[in-house]
């Protein structure tokens, strides 16, 4: 067993992947991936620490709901994507975690645990060689299951416009507009990481600088793009003062409207691609960073893109690729919106339905 003193052991959870992680000394890479085999192959799950884990995951859950600022991309995913896998949160929901039992998890492991679908990434003071035979020593009993009973990816729905409203009882009102955008595999990948480095990425940015810093309407302002295999997203998220609601979001949607609008100038584009490329850039000092990096690249390209061609990427990004970026984002009847309310009251608010002041169908009444 690996010593906690000395090392960490962890599993992270995405939308699309799940990643059973190990850091160590290079002495103990061996032990590692022993234990991360083990992890995978060897899981026993007794019924009893199943329904504990339940029970604690389910406060995990709780937990989240009472973080309005974290909470509020779950709902905001959910206004995008409605009933499809992605529109739900990574944690599930509670009546889930009840229903499901140690066969279904079981089964999944079986049908989803196969190696066609894994992928082993190190980084640090490790050989590739050394890697492939840890490798084989440890996952060489994994054999494919040509009859794994796995569910096909379906393509999120076509693109309809929602407006969630919901109270809490908070001090601040959160506010999250966006849009469905881009996978990760397509052409518009690289100017829509440009176009949200611009907007909303750091103190720099146009939102911090034309929201917060002029106006000081709020604490936290920023945009964020999430890419995917077949689908992403992209929003402006607020937290403020409930009587800045209508203002705030003005604000955001007038940035929306002079990008749409007027082309950026050299100037800024060159800051902001010089912006991009420092952040990846100093992001490789990190190793469990060049791990992530290794690990996401080849379940989603089958391929490791160089940093050169990536940075080289970057630069080919021009004034007009982000202009037209935003104009195919930022329209009017493609935005949804999704404000938390504080309520002003104590106690709970429930997260499974919108407010009173939605409509039936979701929408803003």
């Amino acid at each position: 067993m690996l010593s906690p003193g000395r090392n960490i052991l962890a599993i992270i959870t995405g939308k699309e992947h799940t990643c059973y992680y190990a850091r160590v000394l290079d002495e103990h890479a061996s032990l590692a991936v022993d234990v991360l085999a083990d992890l995978v192959l060897n899981a026993t799950v007794p019924e009893k620490d199943l329904e504990k884990e339940k029970g604690v995951v389910i406060e995990e859950l709780k937990n989240a709901e009472d973080d309005p600022d974290d909470i509020i991309h779950d709902y905001f995913d959910k206004a995008l994507f409605g009933r499809h896998p992605l529109g739900y949160p990574v944690i599930g929901t509670e009546p889930n975690l009840h229903s499901f039992t140690r066969k279904d998890l079981i089964e999944h492991i079986r049908n989803h645990y196969i190696p066609k679908n894994m992928v082993l990434a190190a980084a640090g003071n490790v050989s590739h060689a050394r890697l492939v035979a840890l490798a084989e020593q440890h996952f060489g009993t994994l054999k494919p299951r040509p009859r794994a009973r796995v569910a096909s990816r379906i393509k999120p729905r076509e693109y309809k416009a929602e407006r969630k409203e919901y109270k809490k009882p908070i001090q601040q009102a959160h506010i999250c507009i966006g849009t469905q955008a881009w996978s990760v595999k397509s052409k518009e990948r690289y100017p829509i990481l440009v176009l949200n480095t611009l907007l909303g990425d750091g103190m720099s940015s146009r939102l911090f600088q034309n929201i917060r810093e002029k106006y000081g309407f709020a604490y936290s302002v920023y945009s964020s793009a999430t890419l995917m295999s077949d689908a992403g997203v992209f929003s402006a998220y607020i937290g403020t003062d409930k009587l800045h609601i209508d203002v705030s979001t003005d604000l955001i949607l007038r940035e929306f409207e002079k990008l749409c609008q007027k082309r950026v100038s050299n100037a800024e584009l060159n800051r902001t691609k010089a912006q991009l490329k420092g952040s990846m850039m100093l992001s490789l000092e990190s190793i469990p960073h060049r791990m992530m990096r290794l690990g996401t690249s080849e379940l989603y390209f089958q391929d490791i893109n160089s940093i050169d061609a990536i940075l080289k990427q970057i630069n080919n990004v021009q004034q007009d690729d982000v202009q037209a970026i935003a104009k195919t984002l930022f329209r009017e009847d493609c935005l949804s919106k999704v404000v938390i309310f504080p309520d002003g009251q104590s106690g709970r608010s429930s997260a499974a339905e919108p407010s009173a002041a939605s409509g039936k169908d979701g929408r803003a009444a």
